[in-house]
């Protein structure tokens, strides 16, 4: 980029001397001799830490927070959304569960991506994926300084951010193993919650209980303007907010190097993906909109809020809040494992800087980590000049650029297939390629939806010229190396 400077080492050979982004040109296995002393990512996380991280990557803030707006949207056909997005999310999954198997030697699904597309898209890919959890976690940290004030109105907005970023970079800079533990605990949260709300709503629509001045029952769910109340637009509309809540999910494909057992923990963490879809989102959703017909869901506070406390749970505002700020947590903390790794990965594959591969004695990629630490301490310094506006910033870009890796991810795993027609044995993408095309086009067909939305347009063309400017970016960097 700007300002970087290079030097010529050896035929062939250029060094990056002031710059993140680039690295030596050279061979991943002098790059591993030379700069990572014999050691290797630590392989510490157990099976059980794989399923909550696969768990905390399908649920997020906008589930507890954000579901109130898109109800209203679309009424109960979300539910309908929820399932079909869900599908889709498990293809592409298994398309990435299949790319990992075929190789657990490989650290993340970035190393496929180099293999079947070449130096040029693992960069576009691996630096578009680190933006969007560096964005992502610089909205979560806000947040959580906005949660911390329901309890301490008092408290600058800014010192939360910077305690929190500090104890979860302490945790991580321990080894991937306290990461895994407290990242299982975070979705434990989550997934309490939710399946609170579930045997709640369910019970209370069986037992046709009042709450607040309804019945609940099952058939509000058709009752109110049927399944499409608004009508094929508010269906359409559903998608963009349900493909959102899904962001995360490939963060699974960031831990094959750091996994004891990859060959039996990745399958299973991705083949329960269908259960975990089904009770969280689905099983949400309905829960809610039997307690409470859609059309009288508030969208100025958690539907999670308004069943809890139509029930008489004391404090239900309180309790979410705790909810909400664990899921912000949650996610700041894996921001710093997956930009870590996607950085670690990007210098092995010769598309960063040559010290980013450096790992500490506990096989944790310092340097990088370090790296995206320093670059979240940004949002701490926005929060404490100026803490109304911060949070405001739109997230669809991010969201946005997730969807262009999918489809990234998607093409790689044909791409394999048609080298390695077999595939994997034991963990065959169901339905290729016929699947693979259809995840494809579907993903395609929400971004020309996000484009031609005017909510999501401006948003949509960002992500195109910033996907245009990495192309840029790599193809001035080869020309250099060449000059």
């Amino acid at each position: 980029m700007g300002g970087t400077a290079f030097a010529r080492n050896a035929p062939g050979t250029v060094i990056s001397t002031g710059s993140v982004f680039y690295c030596r040109k050279i061979d991943r296995r002098q790059i591993m001799e030379k700069s990572k002393d014999s050691r290797s990512l630590s392989r510490s996380l157990k099976s059980r830490h794989i399923q909550m991280i696969a768990i905390g990557g399908a649920i997020g803030t906008g589930l507890f927070l954000g579901s109130g707006s898109a109800i209203h949207t679309s009424g109960p056909s979300i539910i309908i959304s929820y399932l079909v997005v869900g599908i889709f999310c498990f293809l592409l999954m298994r398309a990435i569960g299949e790319l990992l198997l075929s190789d657990v030697s490989k650290h993340s699904f970035l190393d496929f991506v180099k293999e079947y597309l070449g130096d040029r898209w693992e960069f576009v890919t691996g630096w578009t994926y680190w933006f969007c959890w560096i964005s992502l976690a610089m909205a979560d940290l806000t947040a959580t300084g906005i949660y911390i004030k329901f309890w301490f109105p008092g408290i600058p907005q800014w010192i939360p951010p910077l305690v929190i970023l500090l104890g979860l970079f302490a945790a991580n800079m321990v080894n991937v193993g306290l990461f895994g533990e407290l990242e299982s605990w975070f979705s434990m949260i989550k997934v309490v919650a939710i399946i609170l709300l579930v045997v709640v709503g369910f019970g209370l629509a069986l037992f046709s209980v009042k709450v607040g001045g309804n019945t609940a029952s099952f058939g509000n769910l058709v009752s109110h303007g049927g399944l499409f109340p608004k009508g094929a637009h508010g269906f359409l509309l559903s998608f963009q907010m349900v493909v959102f809540a899904f962001v995360g999910i490939e963060m699974v494909g960031l831990t094959a190097g750091e996994t004891d057992d990859p060959k039996n923990n990745l399958p299973k963490a991705i083949n329960s993906l269908p259960i975990r879809i089904g009770l969280f989102y689905i099983g949400s959703m309905i829960a809610v909109m039997s307690v409470y017909p859609w059309n009288e869901i508030t969208t100025t506070a958690s539907p999670f809020v308004q069943v809890f406390s139509g029930v008489g749970i004391v404090g239900a505002a309180g309790i979410l809040n705790f909810v909400v700020l664990t899921a912000a947590i949650s996610a700041t903390n894996s921001c710093l494992f997956s930009t870590s790794r996607t950085m670690y990965a990007l210098s092995m594959g010769g598309n960063a800087s040559n010290f980013l591969t450096k790992l500490g004695r506990n096989g944790v990629p310092n340097i990088a980590l370090n790296f995206s630490t320093a670059f979240l301490l940004i949002i701490v310094v926005l929060n404490y000049f100026i803490p109304a506006g911060v949070f405001n910033q739109d997230s669809s870009v991010s969201t946005i650029n997730f969807v262009v890796v999918w489809i990234v991810l998607l093409i790689v795993h044909l791409k394999y297939r048609r080298v390695h027609p077999a595939g994997v044995k034991a963990f065959k993408m169901p339905g290729y390629p016929i699947a693979d095309y259809v995840s494809l086009a579907f993903f395609i067909f929400i971004l020309g939806f996000l484009l031609v939305s005017s909510s999501t347009r401006v948003a949509m063309i960002i992500s195109i010229v910033s996907v245009g400017v990495m192309l840029l970016a790599y193809q001035v960097i080869n020309r250099r190396q060449k000059s």
